[in-house]
């Protein structure tokens, strides 16, 4: 992924991330097993199997290094599913990236060191 071909791959009308996320049924099993390697013991169902570098900014789908079990986010009902603040944070990344209005580098390097400020850093919060 570059800056050069956001064109036809994020950025493309059409869904790129339908076409390269791979199935439940390969990523449940990855999820569990993932969740056990860390000693995770909270609910699968309330915990997100997420990419730390989005699909929706070019992250690789399937490399273990850009996969964790994401916990529910604090204050979450426990049984209600999964609650993500950080795929917004993602969505809007990807928005800007698209937009011209940040690189895509300067957004996977905000992601991924520390999601929870990388819209501020790139003077994208609201």
């Amino acid at each position: 992924m570059t800056q050069a071909n956001l064109a036809t791959t994020i950025c493309r009308k059409g869904g790129y991330t339908k076409g390269i996320r791979p199935p439940e049924a390969i990523t449940g099993k990855e999820k569990r097993l993932n969740a056990a390697s860390y000693g995770y013991k909270g609910s699968l169902k309330d915990a997100e199997y997420d990419h730390l570098l989005s699909l929706q900014l070019g992250g690789d789908p399937n490399d273990a290094r850009n996969l964790w079990v994401e916990p529910a986010d604090p204050g979450h009902k426990s049984g209600s599913g999964v609650n993500n603040l950080k795929d917004p944070v993602e969505t809007k990344l990807h928005t800007a990236v698209c937009s011209g209005k940040v690189t895509l580098k300067a957004a996977q390097n905000a992601i991924v060191t520390d999601w929870t400020t990388a819209l501020s850093k790139l003077g994208l919060a609201a």
